[in-house]
């Protein structure tokens, strides 16, 4: 009797280890490449174009108020 249940103590074992390596090496599917309608790349120009903008009139108007006085 002690020998069968040493075997289906084994059998379980190789059983929960299957049941969680498994899974997971079927889920090592390769990830699809991503794709860009440009529209991304359109909002990262604007929000560079918008800092240039903000940090040239702070330039210009802190040359303005530097020759005032």
């Amino acid at each position: 009797m002690a020998g069968v249940s040493r075997v289906v103590a084994a059998v379980v074992a190789l059983l929960v280890v299957f049941s969680i390596v498994l899974p997971i090496a079927q889920a090592q599917a390769p990830a699809p490449a991503p794709t860009s309608d440009g529209t991304s790349i359109d909002q990262g120009i604007a929000y560079v174009l918008m800092l240039v903008a903000l940090a040239l009139t702070y330039l210009i108007h802190a040359a303005d108020l530097s020759h005032s006085f």
